[in-house]
C-alpha cells in the first residue's frame, strides 16, 4: 500500500490539491495532475505544464525604486497544454464529464514504484450509457522530452460510435493570486504561439516568450487509432490544434489508444525545434506504451534500491516518506540550466524560483542517495557564478560572489530586499553544500572544475562586507538570517557561523590547491586574480568571527538586537492570524521576538561544533518558545535538533509535522504546489535526526536512536562511491555495504569498518 497513493474524492478542494499531489515530472517536464477532460464549469483549476528553467522576464513595479533594486525578475511559464482529451458517446455525442451524468465508481492512483498515475472512472451518461474509462500517464525518466497519456475505453451496456477529440493548446496562461505573496501576481499571458502545423498525423506548436525570447515546442501524435482520423483542425486563431477521431466500440470490448507528447526548448535543444522533436520521435517510434512503462519501472527500481527509507510501525508515515522522496526525484534539474524550485515542477508558487532550499534541505537527500544528481544541482550554481559576481558588484562589493536570493537564470528576482537580497547567507549555504559534497565523494575533479572557484569567490564576499572591530572580532552588519520575521540586523548568528565555515574551508582548499599540478591551480588563480594574501585574510576572519552569545541566558543570541525586543504576545494572537506574514505588516513583526522558522537552531545543526551541548540545549529551548513554524522549512530542523538533544518525544512530534504536510494539506496551500524543502526535511529528520548522521572531514558519523512508535527503520547512504544500508531496530544497528568497496565510518563515536559481504551489528 505504501507504494501507491490512492484517492476517491471528487470534491472541489480535493481536486485542486490533487493537481499538485498527482503531478508527474522528470526534472525537465512537470505536468500537474489535471483531468484530461477538465472538471467542467465553475470549478477552479491550475492547469499546468512546465519546463524546468523555461521562463520569461517581467518588470518589477516599485513605488520608490532605489539603486541596485532589480529591475526585472524571471517567471516560470505555463507552456503548451497537451493534456486535453474529450470523449463523446454514441451518435448523440454525450460528453463524458464529472459535471454531467453520474459517476458510479472512481479512483486515481500514483504509483511510486512504477512512475505513473492512473485514473479509473465508471460513468453513466444522462441517456443511460455506461462506460469505464482508464487513463494512465507517464512523464519519462528515460526519455526526458516525453509525456505519455494512454486511454482505454470500455462500453459497459452499449455498442456505438465513440468520438475522441484530442487537443494541443497554445492559448495558455499562468495562474496568479494578488492576495498571496507566495503565489505570482500579474503577468499571466507571456507565451505566444509562433507556429502551428499539422503533418502526417502529427501536430506541432511552437511558442515564444515575450522578453526572454526563449522558444519551446510540442510535437504531439497518437498511436492505436490509425485509420479512424476524422479531422485535424486549427482553432482559436491558430493557437490550438484539435484531432477528432471516430471509432466503433462494441459492448464489453476495449478501445485503447495513446497520446505521445514531445517537449523541446532552445535552452537544451539547439537548432530547429521541429527537427529536434522529430529526432526524439524517431527514437520513440520503435517503442509502444508498455515498453515505455517497463523502462520507467526499471529506472525507479534503481532509484529506490539506493534511496528507499523503510519504516516498520507507522504505515501513514511510510507512505508520506516515499511520496516525498518520489516528488523530489521528479523535480530535480539534471542540467546546468535548472535546479529545484521551491514548488518543484508541481505548481507555480513562488513563480518557479530557486532558493537556498535546494542546498540546505534537498541536496543532502541526493548527496547521500544519488550523488550524481547532487552534482548536477551544484553545477547549476557554478553556471550562474558570473551573475553572482555581478550582483556582488551591484551591491557595492569589490570582490566576491553574492548569489541571488531567488532566481531562475542567475539574476536576482527578489523585489523586497529586507527578506530577499539581505539574506546574504545564501552564498555561504551554497559553499556549505560544495564542502559537504567533497567530504562525501572525495571528487577532486569536481573541486578543480567547479568547487574551488565557488569557495574562493564566496569567501571573498565575507571579507569584503565584514570588518574587524576594535576588540579584534570580525563582524557582519546589516543582513537577514533565515528568520524572515527579523530583518536587516547586525551579526545574525546563522549568517556569521555559516560565513565562518565558508572562510575556513576556502582557506583549507586554497592550501590543498598548492598540491595540485601547477597549471590547474594557476589557471584558477589567474582567472580570479586571486592573491595569496587573500587566503590568509580568510583564515584571520574565520578565527575572529563574532558569534553572538548572551551570558545571562547562556544562549547564542540570534543577532545583536534580538534579545532586547519584547516577546510577541502569542497568548492573545488568534489562531486564524497565522501565518503572521499574511496578517501583520513586516515592521510590526520586526519589532518583536518572534521567529518564522529555525534560525540559530538551524546553525546549531549545520555547524554544531561552534557551540557546546549546553549552549545548544538552552538555545533550542529558548527559541522553540517563540517560533511559529509559519515556514514549512522549520519543523524538520526542530525535529533533528530535539533528537540530538535526546528528546525523542519532541523529535517525533515535529517529524510528524513534516512527513505528510502536503498529503494532508496541513498548511492549506498544497494546490499552489508541493513544499519541496519540507520533503527533503522529512528525510533529513530521519537520517540526520533519528539516526544522527553528520558529514565531517574525517568521515560519516552516526548516532542512531529508535522512536518508540516504530519497530525499526532503514535507509541508505553513499560514501566515496559505496552504497551502505543502515537498519535500526530494538536489537541494535546493522550496517551493510550493498554496492562498492568497504567503508569506514563512526557509529556512536566508534570508528568501524564495513566489508562487502558482511553485516556489522552494533548495540544501540
Amino acid at each position: 500500500m505504501s507504494w501507491t497513493i490512492e484517492r476517491h474524492s471528487l470534491k472541489e478542494l480535493d481536486l485542486n490539491n490533487e493537481e499538485s499531489l498527482f503531478f508527474l515530472g522528470n526534472g525537465y517536464i512537470g505536468v500537474r495532475g489535471n483531468f484530461e477532460e477538465a472538471y467542467g464549469r465553475a470549478v477552479p483549476t491550475v492547469r499546468g505544464t512546465y519546463l524546468n528553467a523555461f521562463h520569461d522576464v517581467i518588470d518589477i513595479p516599485y513605488g520608490e525604486k532605489l539603486f541596485a533594486f532589480p529591475d526585472t525578475q524571471q517567471k516560470m511559464l505555463n507552456v503548451i497544454d497537451s493534456q486535453t482529451i474529450h470523449i463523446y458517446l454514441g451518435k448523440e455525442k454525450e460528453h463524458f464529464s464529472i459535471q454531467e451524468g453520474e459517476v458510479l465508481e472512481y479512483a486515481r492512483k500514483l504509483h511510486l514504484d512504477q512512475g505513473k498515475t492512473d485514473r479509473t472512472i465508471t460513468w453513466k451518461s444522462p441517456l443511460g450509457k455506461e462506460v469505464e474509462i482508464h487513463f494512465e500517464r507517464v512523464v519519462s525518466f528515460v526519455h526526458r522530452e516525453l509525456f505519455l497519456i494512454q486511454v482505454t475505453i470500455i462500453p459497459m451496456n452499449f455498442s456505438d460510435v465513440i468520438t475522441i477529440v484530442s487537443t494541443v493548446d497554445g492559448e495558455v496562461e499562468n495562474h496568479v493570486d494578488p492576495t498571496d505573496p507566495r503565489v505570482g501576481a500579474g503577468h499571466a499571458k507571456l507565451l505566444h504561439v509562433q507556429e502551428a502545423d499539422t503533418f502526417e498525423g502529427n501536430t506541432f506548436l511552437k511558442s515564444k516568450t515575450e522578453r526572454s525570447e526563449l522558444e519551446m515546442a510540442c510535437l504531439s501524435y497518437h498511436k492505436g487509432l490509425d485509420g479512424k482520423l476524422v479531422d485535424i483542425e486549427k482553432e482559436a486563431d491558430d493557437q490550438r490544434l484539435v484531432y477528432t477521431y471516430e471509432a466503433q466500440a462494441d459492448e464489453g470490448q476495449s478501445l485503447a489508444f495513446s497520446k505521445w507528447n514531445i517537449y523541446v526548448d532552445d535552452l537544451r535543444h539547439n537548432g530547429d525545434l521541429r527537427q529536434k522533436a522529430l529526432r526524439v520521435k524517431g527514437q520513440l517510434d520503435t517503442m509502444d506504451a508498455d515498453q515505455l512503462k517497463e523502462a520507467q519501472e526499471k529506472y525507479l527500481h534503481q532509484f529506490w534500491k539506493h534511496s528507499d527509507v523503510e519504516v516498520q510501525g507507522d504505515d501513514a508515515l511510510q507512505e508520506g516518506i516515499r511520496f516525498n522522496l518520489y516528488h523530489l526525484l521528479q523535480s530535480a534539474g539534471r542540467d546546468k540550466f535548472s535546479n529545484i524550485s521551491a514548488k518543484g515542477l508541481s505548481g507555480e508558487g513562488y513563480e518557479g524560483h530557486y532558493f537556498w532550499d535546494t542546498e540546505i534541505y534537498m541536496i543532502p537527500v541526493f548527496l547521500m542517495t544519488a550523488p550524481e544528481l547532487a552534482k548536477q544541482l551544484l553545477i547549476y550554481r557554478h553556471s550562474i557564478l558570473d551573475r553572482a559576481r555581478e550582483r556582488a558588484k551591484e551591491m557595492g562589493h569589490e570582490k566576491g560572489a553574492l548569489f541571488p536570493w531567488r532566481t531562475i537564470n542567475g539574476g536576482e528576482c527578489s523585489s523586497y530586499f529586507p527578506a530577499g537580497t539581505a539574506q546574504y547567507h545564501i552564498s555561504a549555504d551554497i559553499a556549505y553544500s560544495y564542502i559537504q559534497y567533497y567530504h562525501v565523494t572525495g571528487d577532486d575533479d569536481f573541486l578543480k572544475d567547479y568547487g574551488a572557484e565557488v569557495l574562493l569567490e564566496t569567501a571573498r564576499l565575507w571579507t569584503d562586507m565584514g570588518h574587524f572591530r576594535d576588540d579584534g572580532s570580525f563582524a557582519i552588519d546589516n543582513v537577514t538570517g533565515p528568520d524572515e520575521y527579523t530583518c536587516v540586523v547586525n551579526n545574525n548568528y546563522y549568517t556569521n557561523a555559516m560565513a565562518k565555515y565558508n572562510l575556513e574551508w576556502a582557506y583549507l582548499i586554497y592550501e590543498k590547491m598548492k598540491d595540485w599540478k601547477e597549471d590547474e591551480s594557476d589557471t584558477i588563480f589567474a582567472r580570479l586574480d586571486f592573491q595569496a594574501g587573500e587566503a590568509e585574510h580568510f583564515k584571520q576572519a574565520a578565527e575572529a568571527m563574532y558569534l553572538p552569545y548572551d551570558d545571562k541566558l547562556q544562549i547564542n543570541a540570534q543577532d545583536d538586537s534580538f534579545l532586547n525586543k519584547a516577546v510577541w504576545d502569542f497568548e492573545n494572537t488568534p489562531k486564524e492570524y497565522y501565518p503572521l506574514l499574511l496578517n501583520y505588516h513586516p515592521l510590526t513583526l520586526y519589532r518583536y521576538q518572534v521567529c518564522k522558522q529555525a534560525d540559530t537552531v538551524l546553525a546549531h545543526f549545520l555547524v554544531e561544533d561552534y557551540s557546546d551541548d549546553d549552549t545548544i540545549r538552552q538555545t533550542y529551548d529558548y527559541y522553540e518558545a517563540i517560533t511559529t513554524h509559519d515556514s514549512s522549512l522549520s519543523s524538520c530542523v526542530y525535529s533533528m535538533m530535539a533528537a540530538k538533544l535526546g528528546n525523542m518525544e519532541k523529535a517525533y512530534h515535529y517529524f510528524k509535522e513534516t512527513a505528510r504536510l502536503d498529503l494532508d494539506n496541513t498548511h492549506g496551500n498544497t494546490k499552489d504546489g508541493l513544499h519541496m524543502a519540507n520533503m527533503g526535511g522529512t528525510w533529513m529528520a530521519i537520517v540526520f535526526g533519528f539516526a544522527g548522521l553528520r558529514i565531517k572531514e574525517d568521515g560519516l558519523h552516526l548516532s542512531p536512536q529508535l522512536p518508540e512508535q516504530w519497530d525499526s527503520y532503514a535507509f541508505h547512504l553513499h560514501d566515496h562511491g559505496s552504497a551502505i544500508k543502515v537498519q535500526v531496530s530494538r536489537e541494535g544497528v546493522e550496517l551493510e555495504v550493498v554496492e562498492g568497496d568497504g567503508v569506514e565510518l563512526f557509529v556512536m563515536e566508534e570508528k568501524i569498518e564495513i566489508v562487502p559481504g558482511q553485516t556489522r551489528k552494533l548495540e544501540l
